[in-house]
């Protein structure tokens, strides 16, 4: 599949980009290399292999190194909340805007 400028043009309509003639030169060549790269992957065969719910699926039972999950900001709730119109017992009071 390959785009002409019509076609860039159609999308740029659509899009409401307002494009240079060298932008849209410049984005059809772009777009024709992303779908030749897409047609490129179409052609590798994968029958027989299983689709991967999940990237960490791939190393099977290898435990990722995770942080622990620790506070490390101080908090500044006060100091937050000081340009606030209104606040109470640490919360931000806003208008009533359903009834």
């Amino acid at each position: 599949m390959s785009l002409t400028l019509a076609d860039i043009d159609r999308l740029a309509h659509l899009a409401r980009l307002g494009l240079q003639p060298e932008e849209r030169t410049r984005l059809c060549s772009q777009l024709n290399d992303f779908f030749g790269i897409v047609e490129k992957m179409r052609a590798v065969d994968t029958s027989g292999v299983v689709p991967l719910a999940h990237p960490v699926d791939v190393s099977g039972d290898m435990a990722l190194r995770l942080r622990d999950d620790v506070a490390s900001e101080p908090n500044q709730r006060d100091a937050n909340q000081q340009s606030a119109p209104a606040v109470e017992s640490g919360l931000f009071l806003v208008p009533k805007v359903i009834e």
